[in-house]
């Protein structure tokens, strides 16, 4: 089915449409149908190209390598996942691999020393994150995300599609677990995050990303000690 022009403009009857008719399926059973068809030259895959990214971006790059991939440069991302970036990129044969970061303007007016991280980490993720995130999907109508309702708490209701923010939000790996994850890139004989052996399984800038220790939530390196758990991409805008 065709999306109406009453769908286009309305992205949570929307959602609820494609929720309807393709909410059951997981992984690159979802996103074939939508890639392909209904959501065809209108959607991104934003990815962090973190421990478990390359999932997602080899399906991806499976059914269309030449959808927009946004990878936000905060500037303050480990030298290992711009590397790592790199090397999925040329393996995948990605097309279109869009790296926008804070606005030069904003980072001198907010954060002229540097350290806005450790005084207020919300407004260091606002300013090198969600403004950046929120320029670069202006383009598009719905995104892609690499959420599991594994990951943490916050994320157990988590569903397939969804409509927030004004676009359509779909988390094709909902569903999986960590096991089906490491299954998946032992299949396709993908390359590992080089930190990921280190401790390091939920990885995001540098000053903010702490090791996860045997037993923890995988996120809980993440903002250690600051009571925050989100950079705040996935909730709705101020």
């Amino acid at each position: 089915m065709i999306p109406t022009p009453e769908h286009r403009t309305d992205p949570v009857a929307h959602a609820a449409d494609l929720a309807a008719r393709y909410g059951h399926l997981h992984g690159a059973d979802l996103l074939h149908p939508l890639l392909t068809g209904d959501l065809k030259g209108r959607i991104a895959l934003v990815s962090s190209f973190g421990t478990e990214s390359a999932v997602l971006l080899h399906m991806v790059a499976g059914i269309d390598p030449g959808v927009p991939v946004i990878f936000i440069d905060t500037g303050k991302l480990f030298g290992e996942t711009l590397r790592y970036r790199d090397r999925l990129v040329a393996l995948l044969g990605l097309t279109d691999v869009r790296s926008p970061g804070p606005d030069p303007a904003e980072e001198t007016r907010e954060d002229a020393d540097g350290g806005l991280w450790l005084r207020d980490p919300g407004a260091c993720c606002a300013l090198r994150k969600v403004r950046p995130l929120d320029r670069a999907l202006a383009p598009f109508d719905a995104w892609i995300t690499g959420r599991k309702r594994f990951q943490a708490a916050t994320r157990t209701v988590l569903p397939a599609i969804e409509a927030a923010d004004g676009r359509i939000k779909l988390n094709p790996l909902a569903g999986w677990s960590r096991q089906d994850l490491t299954a998946y890139l032992d299949r396709h004989g993908l390359p590992r995050h080089p930190l990921e052996a280190d401790g390091f399984l939920s990885i995001g800038c540098m000053p903010c990303t702490d090791r996860v220790a045997p037993g923890e939530d995988i996120r809980a390196g993440r903002w250690r000690g600051r009571g925050k758990t989100e950079c705040g991409i996935h909730r709705p805008a101020a």
